[in-house]
């Protein structure tokens, strides 16, 4: 049965209440990333990034982030989805960072292909949570199929 995993330290969790019907969802500390898959915890994982948390773990959390890049690249499907959309990285920008979009946008690039880390930017928070719904509920769908053949 599929089952959301959250992470007990994430501060914005999505609920999933545009979800019909609403998964079932358990809290649950992960070693890596926000939300994975009951089951999957050590095979998918996601991170939920806000346009000011992006700039933040580029600016001065870059270390840390870094670190979640690689713990994230052992994965079998990782990815990053950003509550808001890429023109939005450029064009508003959080006021109180003094990162350059352009750094933050090419960081992203970089190490997504370096780390192969999936980054999906969403034009909201609701369509980022029905993003990460989505992703979750593939991976495990395929996953569940491979262990009937």
């Amino acid at each position: 049965m599929f089952e959301i995993i959250i992470d007990t330290r994430e501060q914005k969790a999505f609920t999933f209440t545009s979800i019909s019907p609403r998964p079932k969802i358990k809290y649950q500390g992960l070693s890596t990333g926000d939300y994975s898959v009951i089951g999957y915890e050590d095979q998918i994982t996601i991170e939920r990034k806000s346009l000011p948390d992006l700039f933040g773990s580029f600016g001065k959390g870059r270390k840390r982030l870094r670190s979640e890049f690689e713990r994230m690249a052992e994965y079998d499907y990782a990815a990053i989805v950003i509550e808001q959309s890429l023109s939005d990285i450029f064009q508003n920008p959080p006021p109180s960072s003094q990162m350059n979009p352009k750094a933050v946008f090419r960081s992203l690039l970089s190490w997504s292909m370096k780390y192969h880390v999936y980054c999906w930017p969403a034009p909201d928070r609701v369509f980022a949570e029905r993003m990460t719904y989505l992703l979750l509920k593939r991976y495990y769908l395929q996953q569940a199929g491979e262990k009937t053949k």
